[in-house]
């Protein structure tokens, strides 16, 4: 038995865990379908799914595959960057799923950027509803990966440690292995609007 799994599974179990019929999830990355494909299943058939992607074949190869699977009445498909999650999602959100990187099978010069993507995440974090999570598959092998990958860190400092539990899976052996990361919001938290960062909990 393998006892560590890939990251893609990694999301999945733990996205699992927070999902039930009727939830609202957000894809941040839409990619191959596969992450929309599996919330889509989670959320049921009276939960929500939103999925963003800028690149029209990522867009309409999720299409074809939650059309072949009876998926499509589940999820709203947005062609935008996900940096703009907030625009178009105005209701609190379960789970939301990052896998970072480039589109398996595109153009690998069309990635995740490190700005837009700390964006998103925290857009998701202000949607995040009291034990929901964001779930990230960062993979940074790629010509912006570091850059990325740094930014991302560097944002997950400054989130309050009494608002938000995070934990970050890394693989040690594997050079650019990529990560799992999970931000949760704890129970009792101040609202969806505030992403309660160190410094407003010290000037609270």
């Amino acid at each position: 038995m393998e006892l560590v799994r890939p990251v893609c599974e990694m999301v999945h179990r733990e996205a699992e865990k927070l999902l039930c019929p009727g939830a609202v999830a957000i894809d941040g990355t839409m990619g191959n379908g596969e992450d929309t494909a599996f919330l889509c299943e989670a959320v049921g058939t009276n939960g929500k799914v939103y999925a963003f992607d800028v690149q029209d074949d990522a867009i309409e190869g999720t299409r074809r595959r939650l059309k072949n699977a009876g998926l499509l009445d589940r999820v709203v498909m947005i062609k935008d960057g996900h940096q703009n999650i907030r625009a178009y999602v105005k209701e609190a959100v379960d789970v939301a799923v990052f896998n970072l990187g480039y589109l398996p099978g595109g153009d690998h010069a069309i990635t995740t950027l490190a700005p837009t993507t700390v964006q998103a995440i925290g857009e998701c974090l202000a949607l995040l509803k009291e034990e929901g999570a964001v779930l990230i598959g960062l993979y940074w092998g790629h010509q912006n990966g570091a850059e990325e990958k740094k930014a991302v860190e560097a944002f997950l400092t400054t989130l309050s440690p009494a608002h938000w539990a995070i934990a970050e899976t890394r693989f040690p052996n594997r050079e650019k292995a990529p990560l799992f990361i999970e931000i949760q919001k704890k129970r009792y938290g101040h609202g969806n609007k505030s992403i309660q960062t160190k410094d407003d909990s010290e000037n609270n």
